[in-house]
Order: C-alpha cells, then structure tokens, then sequence
C-alpha cells in the first residue's frame, strides 16, 4: 500500500458527516420553501473551499465523491425517465407540441445569443448553453402546484406534458451535441460538414440500435422480469432489481458513447410502461433521497473558488436570459392557447434549469476547457440556484392570484 493510499475509517467517517449535513438541508429549504439542491450545491463548493484553504480532503475522496456523484445522475435521471408518461404525453401530442416547439427553439436561441453575442464565449461553449437553456426542471414548479391543488388543472396538465417533451428533446440535444463537439473543435470549414454528417449518421444507427434495444425489452421482457422478482421477494426488493437493470442499461448507454444520464433516461423509459413498477415507484425513493444529492455536490465540488467572483457577473447575464427565455418561449404559444395570465404563470413555471441543465455543463467541463470554461459552468450553477429560487416564489403568488380571481367570479 502507497502512502497515498485512501485511509477508509476517515472516507466512512467524512461521508457520513456528509449524508448528516444532507439531512439537515433538507430539512432547512423544506420549510423555506427552497428547492434541497440549492443548499447541495453551496455544500459541494464549501467542501471545495475547504479543501482549497485547509486541505481538509484526503488523498482520493475526491474519486469517490465523484463516483457517488455519478450513482446520484443515474438515479436522478432514471426517476425522470420512470415518471415520464409517453402513452399520456402522444395524447396531448397536439396540444403541447406548438407550446414544446417553441419553447426549445426560442429557448436554446436566446441562450445562444447571450452567451456569445452578449457575453463573448466561445462558439463551442455558446453551444453548449444554448443546450442547457432548452432543459427545464419543472419538479421545482410543481410542488407549489400540487400545494395549491392546480396540477389536475388543464394548465397544470400543459405544464406536465411540455416540461416532459422537454426533458426528452433535452437529453436527444445532448446525446447529438456531445457526438459531434469534436468535430467541431477539430475539424477545418472545409471538411467540418462532411465529418458531422458522418458523425450525426453513426449517432442515428447507434441511437436506433440502442432505442431498438430497450423497445424490445420493455414489450416482451420488462413485465415477466419484474413479476418474477414481485413473486419471489417482497417489497422493496424487487425495485432495486428493477434499479440494478437500470444501472446495466446506463452502462451499456455509456458504452457505446452515449453517456450514463442517457442511459439512465432510458432505463426509466423501459419501466414506465409497467402500472405495476410505477406502483413500487416509492420503494425507489429513499435510494432516489440517498445518492442524488451527491450528484449536486459534486457540481459544486466542480466549481472553481478562483472564477467565482466573475462568474456572478456572468450568471445574472444568463439569469436574466433564462427568464426572458422561457417567458417569451412558453408564454406567448399559451397566451394563444389560454391567455396572458396561463401564459406568464407557465413560463414562470418552466424558468428553472436544475438536474438536465446541469449535466449539460459538467459534460461540457469534463471535455475541457475548449468545451466550458470554468468560469462558464460556474456561471450556469448560479443559473441554476437563482432559477430554482426565484422561480417557486413567483409561481406561488400568481397561483395565490389566479385562485383570488377565481373566488371573486363565482
């Protein structure tokens, strides 16, 4: 054994400290009314500070967060995929699709122009924005929905069936983006369109194959598979069966090139189908509870105290177009459809950028900085906290509104 050799008592002993510290904002932003993953956040950068400063962080604990980190995205994107409703959501095809169009395309366009219009960044990082400003985390909305009673409401169903055609168009803008960022970086003018057409073609085949894959096992194998472990064990094991085939699929996704939060998506995709996994959705939740906060830390252990005094500036920038973006995206195909009050209260909704948004950028850093400067993800994290604060708090006095309203014209 080397003497940088990982002392496992004090990894133990600073996870669980961790998973303490955890709890405790969870409880915190409960009663504020603060989205958790805001307070993961400033934990993972506190862990990075400290780090910095004092060197409190022993030689490899840094891997192992980041592999924690890596179980939190599989599980966060697995629950979106498992919650995604996509017999549902082709029944409102109709109806959200003008609202979803618009939103991804002004969305992303608005990104794009103030990253690298207004702010200067790179073509490639300007991208990468834009592709991260087509995400929503609408879960951060819809439990000041759910707490006013508004979610089985027609625009509360809007909301579900968009944010949702968002998370899916999101993850496919991420897969072709990250498939062809090479290219881009190395390839001349000359031959850059010959080498993305190619790049794009192989993507598709593998895309397919890929998709073909899960189809095939979720029609003919996904319900025999989970009635098999239903029958065998009681809850909750036969969820972390399902969890386990889960974590399989996103390795295979990242395997073949597509990343684990792709994989993971799909995986949720497989079993949603089934009445019967949705059912035992709540045996999920305390492993969704355990690691999916790491995921955050680990976006703030990314964060680089060194550019966080210009990455305010630049983040209320792109805060500002990450409101406008969705406002005008989302607002004005539903003022069409139900009004200027339905429009600005569902463009609010759609403001935040969390879990998707944020795995945008860390890929995008993990590429290096040629990809996302470090001064450009830190930035997006502030979107991402600002979004995720401002946002609940504005829907929750247009809801108060709207019900005020309602009881005056009965």
């Amino acid at each position: 054994m080397t003497e940088y050799a990982t002392d496992y008592t004090v990894v133990i002993m600073m996870t669980g400290g961790i998973i303490f510290l955890v709890m405790l904002i969870k409880a915190g932003m409960d009663r504020t009314g603060i989205p958790s993953l805001v307070g993961y956040l400033i934990l993972g950068f506190c862990i990075r500070l400290a780090d910095s400063h004092w060197g409190l962080s022993i030689t490899g604990y840094h891997e192992i967060l980041k592999f924690l980190a890596k179980i939190g995205l599989i599980t966060l994107l697995f629950r979106v995929g498992l919650e995604s409703n996509l017999r549902g959501l082709l029944g409102q095809l109709r109806r959200a699709s003008m609202v979803w169009v618009c939103d991804v395309a002004i969305s992303g366009l608005v990104g794009l122009v103030a990253a690298f219009y207004v702010l200067g960044f790179p073509w490639i990082t300007s991208l990468v924005i834009a592709a991260a400003f087509t995400a929503t985390s609408v879960g951060v909305s819809v439990a000041v929905w759910e707490g006013r009673g508004a979610l089985n409401s027609s625009e509360g169903q809007l909301l579900l069936d968009v944010a949702e055609m968002d998370d899916i168009s999101a993850v496919v803008i991420m897969a072709l983006l990250f498939s062809i960022l090479p290219m881009l970086k190395d390839g001349s003018h000359s031959t850059l369109f010959p080498m993305v057409s190619k790049t794009f073609g192989l993507f598709t085949v593998k895309l397919i194959f890929f998709g073909a894959i899960c189809f095939l096992f979720s029609q003919f194998a996904e319900k025999k598979v989970a009635g098999f472990f239903r029958n065998l064990e009681s809850p909750p094991d036969p969820m972390i069966v399902v969890v386990a085939i889960g974590f399989v699929i996103a390795a295979i996704s990242d395997i073949l090139g597509f990343s684990l939060a792709i994989g993971a998506f799909f995986a949720g995709l497989v079993f949603s189908r089934d009445p019967e996994t949705i059912k035992m959705e709540s045996s999920f939740l305390p492993l969704y509870d355990f690691f999916s906060p790491f995921f955050f830390i680990g976006i703030g252990l990314d964060i680089d105290p060194e550019v966080i005094g210009i990455a305010w500036g630049i983040g209320i920038v792109l805060f500002v177009a990450a409101i406008v973006s969705k406002l005008i995206a989302d607002g004005i195909p539903v003022f069409f459809l139900s009004g200027l009050g339905s429009g600005i209260l569902i463009g609010a909704s759609m403001v935040p950028r969390a879990e998707i948004a944020m795995i945008i950028m860390q890929r995008g850093l993990n590429l290096g900085e040629w990809a996302v400067t470090a001064r450009a993800f830190a930035a997006m994290v502030v979107v991402s906290a600002a979004t995720c604060i401002i946002s609940p708090l504005a829907v929750r006095v247009l809801l108060a509104r709207r019900f005020q309203e309602a009881k005056s014209n009965e």
